[in-house]
């Protein structure tokens, strides 16, 4: 499976939560994120300590509903050198849009997702699907207490 195949049910606008680690140790926030293609968009101030934490470590992860996503962040410069960002940003989150994304100091990362995890119910038993982005391989485990 693809990580497209994989995200295809989160695209789009998604409040997500963010983990990075710096020196000082761990940190999670709230983060606005496009998803799309199979990658997740985000943007930041470059003086946030998460940009501050991506830049030297740039593996992360997101959580969002019943969703772990694990895997690595890169740079990829302002906001407004990419116009379908910006339209699928102002569509899904116009206040911030308009708050911060023509901001001088903001910078714009993809994250390319390298493994998963998500909670499933099947024929109302809970599982779980783990997803590799090495090889595009799905496992399901049953929950079992």
């Amino acid at each position: 499976m693809t990580a497209r195949e994989l995200l295809a049910p989160l695209e789009g606008g998604r409040k997500m939560v963010l983990a990075t680690a710096g020196a000082d140790g761990p940190s999670a926030r709230m983060m606005s994120v496009i998803v799309r293609e199979g990658c997740l968009y985000f943007q930041t101030d470059r003086t946030m300590r998460k940009y501050r934490q991506l830049a030297a470590r740039p593996r992360a992860a997101f959580c969002v509903d019943n969703w772990q996503l694990e895997g690595e962040c890169t740079l990829l410069g302002h906001p407004a050198q990419h116009e379908w960002f910006c339209r699928a940003y102002q569509q899904a989150f116009p206040s911030s849009f308009q708050r911060y994304t023509m901001l001088e100091e903001e910078c714009l990362f993809r994250f390319v997702p390298q493994y998963a995890e998500r909670w499933l119910y099947e024929e109302g038993q809970p599982v779980l699907l783990r997803w590799s982005g090495a090889t595009g391989a799905v496992e399901k485990e049953p929950y079992r207490p």
